[in-house]
Formats: C-alpha cells, structure tokens, sequence
C-alpha cells in the first residue's frame, strides 16, 4: 500500500475510508471539468466573443447618447434664423430626395471620371 500524504489523517474506520474516497472523487471531477473547460478552445472564443460583443454594445450606445447630447448643445447655441434656415433645407432636402440622390449620383460619375483622366 502507498501511505497517505503527510497533510491528511488515515481512516480509522471503513466508513470514514469511504468519506475519504468519495471526498478525493469530487474533488477529482471538479478538477477534471476544470481542466475540460480550459481546453475547449471553441466555448472559450465565443465566450471572448460575446464578452467584446456585449461590450461594444455597451460603448455604441453610450457614444450614440454622447453624440446626441452634443447635436442638442449646438442646437440650443444656433442662432434661430440659422435654425429656421436648416429646418428648411431639411424639409427640401426629404421632399426632393430622389432629385437630391440623382445629383449626387451625377456628381459622383463627374468626379470618377475626372480623376481616370489624371491617372
């Protein structure tokens, strides 16, 4: 027989060996999952994964709040005939989208074009 380590007691009883042994086998399977865990290189990306995920949810959402509260400190600090005025072009610009769309398009073409001739 091998002897026990020095830092535990021998049974003095059956009943107390059978302690001792189903102890060391709980112990042996939480170590065993343990280390199944750390090599399940696949559960742990996903798990990295959503972590960062769930991060930059987090960050998106608090820069969307940040560009917010900044649009509304430049509204508040326009003059009104300045806001009457991008009000206007506003309501121009989502009445007259397809035409608005169309010469973007032809200017876009225009540019293109000119710079294939330079190169």
């Amino acid at each position: 027989m091998t002897q026990p380590p020095h830092d535990e007691q021998t049974a003095s009883s059956p009943a107390e060996l059978r302690e001792q042994v189903q102890q060391t086998r709980h112990e042996l399977g939480q170590t065993v999952e343990a280390l199944a865990a750390r090599t399940d290189v696949k559960a742990r990306v996903q798990e990295k994964t959503a972590e960062v995920r769930q991060q930059a949810a987090v960050k998106a959402g608090e820069l969307r709040a940040m560009a917010a509260d900044a649009a509304h400190q430049v509204q508040d600090r326009l003059p009104d005939p300045v806001k009457d005025t991008a009000a206007q072009a506003g309501r121009a610009a989502r009445g007259n989208r397809t035409v608005l769309l169309l010469a973007t398009a032809g200017v876009a073409v225009v540019w293109l074009a000119s710079r294939r001739k330079k190169g």
